[in-house]
């Protein structure tokens, strides 16, 4: 498990900006449960956990620029 700074990947930011919006407003239209907060864990507990340590032990750009405001 990775601990300290994730490295930054601009690609993969803009990426996540962009064509995900839409895939998720597709999704929310069928399932009125999608992107609720605990469905991850409902709908995969050992991947939820898995992350939720990952966001834990790891820090990015964003957060730091979050400091400072």
């Amino acid at each position: 498990m990775k601990i300290g700074m994730r490295k930054p990947s601009l690609k993969r930011s803009i990426k996540a900006t962009t064509t995900g919006r839409m895939k998720r407003n597709a999704k929310k239209a069928i399932n009125p449960l999608y992107g609720k907060k605990g469905m991850g864990l409902i709908n995969d507990p050992k991947r939820a956990i898995k992350n939720k340590i990952y966001h834990k032990t790891t820090f990015g750009l964003g957060d730091i620029f979050k400091l400072f405001k």
